[in-house]
Order: C-alpha cells, then sequence, then structure tokens
C-alpha cells in the first residue's frame, strides 16, 4: 500500500471515528466544516484524497489536530516523530512546501508546521475557529503575513503571533527562500 493509500484509508477512520465521538451526524459536520456532505461521504470511504484545505476545515470543525485526523496511533506520553513520518501537507512545483512535524490534542489541539516557501510563491487559510492562535519564526528569507488584509514583513530571525480566527496568507515576495517553523492552537470543541 502506497503512503497516500495509508493517509487516504487513515483519514477514512478517523474522520468516522471523530465525527462520531462528537456525535456530529454528516448534515452537523457539513454545516460545521463547510465541506458538502457528498465530500464528507467519499473522505469517509476513503474514495477521495481531500486537499489540505478541506482536511483543515474538517479538523477544525471536529476540534482536533490534522495529526489527529491522519495519524490513528496516539502515542505514549513522550511521542518522537522521526523526519521520514513528518507528513507533507502542501507543495508547490517551484519547491516551496509545509511538513505537520508533530501535534497534541491536550487542551486542545496543537501543532508543529515546517515550512519553506520559495520566491514568488504564498499560501492563503481560511478563517480558523475563533480562539486559534499561530505562532511562528522566521529562520531563513522574510515572510509577508498577511492577517485580515493587512500586510506584515516578517524578517528572518523575527517571530509573530496572531489570533487566527481571520483571513491569513503566508508569501514569498523577495527573491531568497523563506523558511519558517509555525506552531497552531486551536481550542477544544465545546
Amino acid at each position: 500500500m502506497s503512503d497516500l493509500d495509508q493517509l487516504t484509508q487513515s483519514l477514512a477512520r478517523n474522520l468516522k471515528r471523530w465525527r462520531g465521538e462528537r456525535g456530529f451526524t454528516l448534515d452537523a459536520l457539513a454545516a460545521r466544516s463547510g465541506v458538502s456532505r457528498g465530500m464528507i461521504i467519499q473522505i469517509e470511504q476513503a474514495r477521495t484524497n481531500p486537499s489540505v484545505g478541506t482536511t483543515v476545515k474538517l479538523a477544525d470543525a471536529l476540534g482536533v489536530s490534522i495529526t489527529t485526523l491522519l495519524d490513528y496511533e496516539q502515542g505514549p506520553h513522550v511521542r518522537l516523530v522521526p523526519p521520514e513520518q513528518a507528513v507533507r501537507m502542501w507543495s508547490t512545483d517551484a519547491g516551496s512546501h509545509t511538513t505537520l512535524l508533530v501535534g497534541s490534542e491536550s487542551g486542545g489541539p496543537l501543532e508543529l508546521w515546517s515550512w519553506t516557501l520559495m520566491p514568488g510563491d504564498g499560501s492563503a487559510s481560511d478563517p480558523h475557529p475563533e480562539g486559534t492562535t499561530e505562532l511562528l519564526h522566521v529562520t531563513a528569507g522574510e515572510l509577508t503575513l498577511v492577517v485580515d488584509g493587512q500586510p506584515h514583513a516578517v524578517p528572518a530571525g523575527t517571530s509573530a503571533s496572531f489570533e487566527a480566527h481571520v483571513a491569513h496568507e503566508y508569501r514569498n515576495d523577495g527573491d531568497v527562500p523563506v523558511e519558517l517553523t509555525m506552531a497552531v492552537s486551536v481550542p477544544p470543541v465545546r
């Protein structure tokens, strides 16, 4: 079975599991997430591999991290994730990419990401649930962070935090690659 097949199967199994644990019908999850009922059915039947955006919307609606949706095993108190098990979530032909390094459900979903943005590339994100916070640290290049339409220059060595319940975007408007590490904290579903 390929990595993509395993990912599709894990997502199908975990989406069903968490939807059941939350007591959400297909219609309720569709309404909460903005993902169509038909798409949720296809995902739960492992008939499609959804976009990162769709996966994020479902995770947010369920109040779990993407890690939880993709990884059935929740390990012991110390969980080591070797580089080959980190999940590449997004990439472009230019070489930009994001990697979900590790996540936790303690106190609400918490995710740690590694990002590379090549010159001219960017990634837009829909608003996350109220109370979501993103922290980031740029280690190379200069990130253009756009939050609720306002651009912010974040040069190497600089950190930023923001409330991510509004539309936001990560862009590399420069001519060298941008490298950054980001943590996302999502409040638990109430």
